[in-house]
């Protein structure tokens, strides 16, 4: 077997045997990985707290022919710190790592942009600067580009005309005019529309005043148009839903 470093961030693990765990990381340069942690279990394992969920690890790793295995580890950012004790941000954040594996459905392709998304989003999800739902709704829209799955938001995704942009629909592909719409769009607010175009560029100034009606209308709509991509719910929207 080959050595290789790379850095990643643990999105989720299992146990294996009754020592080991099954680390699945989005990494820097692989991309999504499934590695063994030895003994990570035990209560004297030398990098065991090291591989958890939010951890930003610096690895080495040897190839294996199903499953790599986890050498060394050492910590470079333990996101999850600052949203432990919080709990909307620790659901969303939670969100953040489902969608991240579901995004990059093929191990050891490289996915760069999608791993600099995901550490930019748990950072700014600690920076409590920001509505956790809003952090969440922009990391949505951004991964979702980056895949090959932007909303039409500027123009209609039926004819690309950009005027009369009144309805949305998630099968079609985002704001459809009235021509174009099919049945079942939904008719998001004005407000709705220009929030959703602000997290998508990044305008945090728009973002930030919007109302917490057109939020929940935003929400909705990213969360349907998200799982409609995937063919598959996010399990953990269940809990920052309620939340």
């Amino acid at each position: 077997m080959s050595l290789y470093r790379d850095e990643g961030v643990v999105l989720r693990t299992q146990k294996l045997g009754e020592a080991d765990r099954i680390i699945t990381l989005l990494t820097r340069r692989t991309g999504l990985v499934r590695a063994v942690g030895k003994g990570v279990r035990r209560t004297k394992s030398r990098f065991g707290a090291r591989l958890e969920p939010f951890t930003h690890v610096d690895l080495q790793l040897h190839a294996g022919r199903s499953l790599d295995v986890v050498t060394q580890a050492d910590t470079l950012r333990a996101y999850g710190e600052p949203l432990a004790t919080d709990y909307p941000r620790f659901t969303a954040g939670t969100a953040m790592l489902e969608t991240a594996e579901r995004l990059v459905a093929v191990e050891k392709e490289p996915a760069l942009r999608q791993f600099l998304l995901l550490i930019g989003g748990l950072r700014t999800l600690g920076e409590r600067d920001h509505d956790a739902r809003l952090v969440l709704d922009a990391f949505f829209l951004r991964s979702l580009s980056v895949a090959g799955y932007p909303p039409a938001l500027d123009a209609c995704a039926g004819c690309g005309r950009p005027e009369q942009r009144r309805w949305f629909s998630v099968q079609s592909g985002g704001l459809m005019c009235a021509q174009c719409r099919p049945p079942g769009a939904a008719s998001p607010a004005a407000e709705t529309v220009t929030l959703m175009i602000a997290l998508l560029r990044g305008d945090w100034e728009v973002a930030d005043a919007s109302e917490h009606r057109h939020r929940s209308e935003c929400s909705g709509l990213v969360a349907a148009y998200l799982q409609w991509h995937l063919e598959h719910s996010i399990r953990s929207l269940r809990l920052v839903e309620r939340t």
